[in-house]
């Protein structure tokens, strides 16, 4: 009689203790990296990163070069949800300390108790006061106040005259420096992209200007987002804003800043390997990677092409349905969501889950550190008491995986990166010369064999979904880590923290799954720790059910560096 091998068996991710490099000893090795003593080295740091032993095994499957998710009914013309579907008001009001929310702004704005003129002053003041401490809040590289106050007295006008776009006119939201927005340029976090403003705003940029929300600026990112702490050498390093000594996560590092320190409500933000999600573990705020192309990602950076989504960052799940609401759809510019249904919010707000059985993979959700899986224990706990069913689940292959996100993501990369890499790669932090020149080692039969595992790892999600409607996780492997002082000027390589950062991110940009990150807890010193749920395409209602559940059982605390001034207040 056979037996199923038993979970432990199944799963297959490491923890690493490999060294820590700064300073001298990174540029040393950099230099030998990209030069000839790269022979000599390669061997070892290819097995070290497990791609010796990925390219000893055999995957059958067809390989799937792009996770596009089948649609019962692809949506018939370009469409958003329209404004009367969305939330028209906050889905409840928790009582202790709360960040502002777009309902906040929305409610004071029609009731004349402030304007967005008046909202953009104290904000632009907010913005220039957090980065004259020691040390800087950076969470913006660049804001032009003219363009802000240009947009405000617009909206002004419209509230004024009783004719707002959207509840999101006149919202505060920030955009990462890897989207297109007028009258911005686009540095991808580098001193060498964006020489000149950019011609036409990104399609999800454009329809969150559509919906009168005031673009406030773009903010700071780990440089051409190929790390996950939020490290940037050149427009500074941003803080989070509850520990400032602590890194924001990445690479969406400004956008999860600025929402943790109640800047702005929402802010967008791109994910690669967990840029959205992982940011916003660390800064305790909501983070949503989408199904593959559920938000166009057309007029951002062509940069890692069947690993992209753009998300948004906010600071509670209503703002966060409400950036969706507006974001999401298809867009004839946009090829990959034109194969997607229309979007929906039906019931996102139900909070009783017992029609809801939540997957749980055991040794991969206990892989964490201790306060990590308490925290995550305690809110799955929580979803049990709200009617949720758990059952156990198993999801092989997550090694094969893990090493096949970084051939895809890295290999992506450095084809788009090709016209400048000769001519600028000097000019990068160190952490993102080491990455790019690891990563050009990687063959195009490795790249192959990345999607042929792609394929399976879609298989396994797939199969797991038939028993369950949702897949748990913690969002990262530990709470955010310090910054090193020696991490400075240039940058370090700190792989053994990025594997534990990454525990749980990735696997969902490889397969296309929607999976959202949301705060369940805080350490002992007050450094916020989230929970990730993965759902089936296209069902991210499902995921801001359980986002809201959780919200009403957390009590948010406020962050040490937080804007001051009362932007409700003419």
């Amino acid at each position: 009689m056979s037996t199923s091998p038993s979970p432990e068996s199944v799963y297959d991710l490491q923890s690493v203790d490999l060294p820590y490099l700064s300073g001298t000893v990174l540029k040393v090795f950099v230099r030998m990296l990209e030069g000839p003593g790269r022979k000599f080295l390669l061997p070892n740091l290819l097995k070290q990163m497990g791609l010796i032993d990925l390219r000893q095994q055999v995957f059958s499957e067809w390989p799937m070069y792009e996770p596009l998710a089948p649609a019962s009914a692809p949506a018939t013309q370009a469409s958003t949800l329209s404004p009367g579907f969305w939330p028209q008001e906050a889905p409840f009001t928790p009582e202790g300390w709360r960040f502002r929310t777009a309902f906040d702004y929305a409610r004071a704005y029609a009731q004349g108790t402030t304007d967005p003129v008046a909202v953009a002053e104290a904000l632009l003041d907010a913005i220039r006061s957090l980065d004259a401490q020691d040390p800087p809040l950076r969470a913006f590289i660049e804001v032009q106040s003219e363009e802000v106050m240009r947009q405000a007295r617009a909206s002004a006008q419209r509230w004024q005259e009783g004719r707002p776009l959207s509840l999101l006119d006149g919202v505060p939201v920030a955009v990462k420096d890897e989207l297109d927005m007028v009258p911005y340029p686009t540095h991808m976090g580098t001193r060498f992209l964006g020489k000149q403003p950019v011609s036409h705003d990104a399609i999800a940029v454009a329809r969150m200007r559509g919906a009168g929300a005031l673009m406030v600026g773009k903010t700071n990112m780990h440089e051409i987002g190929i790390g996950v702490t939020g490290f940037n050498a050149h427009f500074g390093t941003p803080r989070n804003p509850y520990h400032p000594d602590h890194y924001t996560g990445g690479s969406s590092s400004g956008s999860a800043a600025a929402v943790a320190a109640g800047l702005v409500p929402i802010a967008l933000g791109a994910d690669g390997g967990g840029s959205v999600r992982i940011p916003a573990a660390f800064c305790g705020v909501y983070g949503l990677k989408p199904t593959y192309g559920r938000i166009p990602e057309s007029s951002s950076f062509a940069l890692d092409f069947s690993v992209a989504y753009v998300g948004p960052l906010a600071a509670t799940t209503g703002d966060l349905v409400l950036a969706y609401a507006a974001m999401a759809g298809p867009d004839p510019r946009d090829r990959l969501s034109l194969t997607q249904p229309q979007p929906t919010l039906e019931n996102w707000d139900n909070t009783d889950l017992s029609d809801l059985t939540l997957g749980v993979f055991w040794p991969w959700f206990r892989h964490a550190s201790e306060e990590v899986v308490a925290a995550n224990e305690a809110m799955l706990a929580q979803f049990q008491r709200l009617g949720a069913r758990v059952q156990e689940i198993t999801i092989p292959d997550l090694e094969a995986a893990r090493v096949a996100h970084v051939v895809t993501i890295t290999s992506e990369m450095n084809q788009a990166l090709e016209p400048y890499y000769d001519a600028h790669h000097r000019e990068m932090g160190l952490d993102v010369r080491v990455n790019l020149a690891l990563s050009r080692a990687f063959t195009a039969r490795d790249f192959v064999l990345a999607q042929r595992v792609r394929a399976r790892l879609i298989h396994h999600f797939q199969r797991a979904f038939q028993q369950v409607d949702v897949i748990l996780t913690p969002a990262t492997g530990l709470v955010a880590p310090p910054i090193p002082p020696s991490a400075f000027p240039h940058g370090d390589s700190d792989l053994s923290t990025l594997t534990e950062i990454m525990r749980y991110a990735p696997f969902t940009n490889l397969s296309g799954h929607p999976a959202i990150s949301f705060p369940v807890g805080y350490n002992p010193e007050g450094l916020p720790i989230a929970m990730q749920a993965i759902g089936r395409y296209w069902d991210e209602v499902t995921l801001f059910r359980l986002a809201l559940a959780a919200e009403k059982h957390l009590s948010r605390r406020p962050p040490l560096l937080l804007a001051d001034g009362d932007m409700f207040r003419k």
